[in-house]
């Protein structure tokens, strides 16, 4: 709704489409704690939001500030409500979430403010959970939020899906804000939900989006959507009957998603066409290894080590570089992984990180080092899940 309403009122004017549909929204939680909810809520949310703009374009008159393409058509009251009834057509629907996705992703706008703004505005993600994806502060992200918005303004960006050689660069930053956003539905910093498969889905239906136009389907995009499909095969395995967190090494394979996992090869395929590589197509392929391996056991650690080294060449980050020490792990040694986590720096705050070294320690038969490490890593999450994990870890030194 914020993608239509912003389509027709201009990028500048976004703050007054999210005021819109947050009213929308409102009273749909007003309306429906009274009565039933609707047949067709999504129709219902549309028809009160198409409303509630029209009012606003009648009330303000503000007619300049509106998209140029739009301003003759909502001037006149025989044309104004068809304009909104079009706009809100699925093909339409679809179209403005593409433009909205790299309006945001202007290069007038620094990359990490335009992926902040698109987790934000069109993903619907925390201030809180774009802090945590980008290992940062609330305060920082909003700073990044405020001054993207105003660098909106000031250069009066349009909605727009760019062509040539400027779609190539604003693509980038689209594949990050989903990447990320996918990330925070697979293992998520809510404190009560490991998983929110809702965000998954729509990490998932955005790429599917990009695949479907022929300016955005570009290898990487194909590599990204392989790597989501192959790593929701296993969600249903990573949690038992009582949300216990299930470690892959315990995972019944069985219960992996098949479809999922054979999308997942088709979609690597795809990607493999000449003159491209990215950080997608490593992922993806570790992805893979793992979805074909017949067991934890079986599975071939030495390829996973050697792709992470080769996306660690292209991604030199902290959380890189830590997955590829536990990738060492089974390929190497323990001590080897040992030795590449304790190396690593930016990740002092960071759970996964101490647990990931308390595990080492644990396999050494380090129990009192193991035991210091998981409690450290138990003080750095806000997870219920992974609380119950690393107590069970801790018990277990």
């Amino acid at each position: 709704m914020i993608a239509v309403l912003t389509r027709l009122l201009g990028l500048q004017n976004l703050e007054t489409a999210q005021d819109i549909v947050q009213d929308t929204l409102v009273q749909a939680m007003s309306s429906w704690s009274y009565n039933t909810i609707p047949d067709n809520p999504t129709g219902w949310l549309h028809q009160v939001a198409k409303n509630k703009a029209i009012d606003y374009i009648r009330r303000e008159k503000r007619f300049k500030e509106i998209s140029p393409q739009y301003t003759y058509l909502v001037k006149s009251e025989y044309s104004l409500t068809p304009t909104l009834n079009n706009l809100f057509l699925e093909n339409e629907i679809e179209d403005s979430q593409l433009r909205m996705m790299f309006a945001c992703c202007h290069p007038a706008i620094p990359e990490e403010s335009q992926i902040a703004l698109t987790l934000k505005t069109l993903c619907g993600l925390s201030t809180n959970e774009i802090a945590k994806a980008f290992l940062t502060n609330d305060e920082t992200i909003s700073k990044r939020i405020y001054r993207a918005k105003e660098k909106i303004k000031s250069d009066k960006i349009d909605l727009e899906v760019p062509a040539g050689n400027n779609l190539p660069v604003r693509l980038d930053a689209v594949l990050k804000s989903l990447y990320l956003l996918f990330n925070e539905g697979y293992n998520s910093s809510h404190p009560e939900k490991l998983i929110r498969e809702d965000l998954c889905e729509e990490a998932m239906r955005l790429c599917q989006l990009l695949l479907q136009h022929q300016l955005t389907a570009y290898p990487r995009s194909k590599a990204l959507l392989s790597l989501m499909c192959l790593q929701s095969s296993r969600l249903y395995a990573r949690q038992d009957d009582r949300g216990n967190i299930i470690l892959l090494k315990h995972q019944d394979r069985q219960q992996w998603h098949r479809g999922l996992m054979t999308k997942g090869f088709e979609l690597l395929e795809a990607a493999a066409e000449p003159f491209e590589i990215s950080t997608y197509h490593f992922e993806a392929a570790i992805a893979a290894q793992h979805a074909a391996a017949p067991s934890f056991e079986q599975t071939d650690w030495k390829t996973i080590y050697h792709l992470y080294e080769q996306l660690y060449q292209l991604q030199p980050n902290p959380v890189v570089a830590m997955n590829k020490a536990i990738a060492s792990a089974y390929a190497v040694s323990k001590q080897k992984a040992l030795e590449e986590l304790q190396q690593i720096k930016g990740l002092e705050k960071h759970h996964l990180y101490y647990a990931s070294i308390g595990e080492m320690y644990l396999e050494l038969e380090e129990k009192a080092l193991a035991k210091d490490y998981f409690e450290k890593a138990l003080y750095f999450t806000e997870s219920q899940t992974e609380q119950q994990l690393l107590l069970k870890k801790i018990s277990s030194c």
